[in-house]
């Protein structure tokens, strides 16, 4: 049994479709650790052109995964939600892509925060698909903004 479903991380992160890149939070450590998963489906919208005949997720969206992910982190254990806040990439390190992602694969993404300073925390994803393959990694580095009221 998941920790969170879809509709539960809407109402922490301002993302939607068809940009909502996570469909579950199975775990979470404080503001240190998180694993969510993303159900790769043939109909989403980035398959359509990426490619016709050999459909292969584009990295940018793993990687938006794995920061959608630690976004729920940090709006979940500071207080925050889709209304009152957004999060910001700043910037990404590292990234590797490993393996194809393709339509009807469950991706976990496991992400683990490794600094925070006044605010901008910089994480470590990593995702793997259903034989704990890792298919992508990165470090990246974000920070919430309070919406103005």
């Amino acid at each position: 049994m998941s920790l969170m479903t879809v509709e539960d991380i809407k109402k922490y992160i301002p993302h939607r479709d068809p940009m909502l890149m996570i469909d579950t939070i199975e775990s979470i450590d404080g503001d240190n650790y998180v694993v969510a998963t993303k159900n790769v489906r043939q109909d989403e919208p980035h398959f359509k052109g990426h490619f016709p005949g050999h459909p292969v997720m584009p990295g940018v969206l793993i990687v938006e995964a794995l920061a959608q992910a630690a976004g729920v982190m940090m709006f979940k254990h500071g207080g925050y939600n889709s209304e009152n806040a957004v999060v910001y990439f700043m910037k990404l390190d590292n990234v590797r892509f490993r393996k194809p992602v393709v339509p009807d694969m469950t991706l976990t993404l496991k992400v683990e925060k490794i600094k925070d300073k006044a605010g901008i925390c910089v994480f470590r994803g990593k995702a793997y698909d259903e034989d704990d393959t890792l298919v992508s990694e990165a470090e990246f580095m974000a920070k919430i903004i309070k919406k103005s009221t």
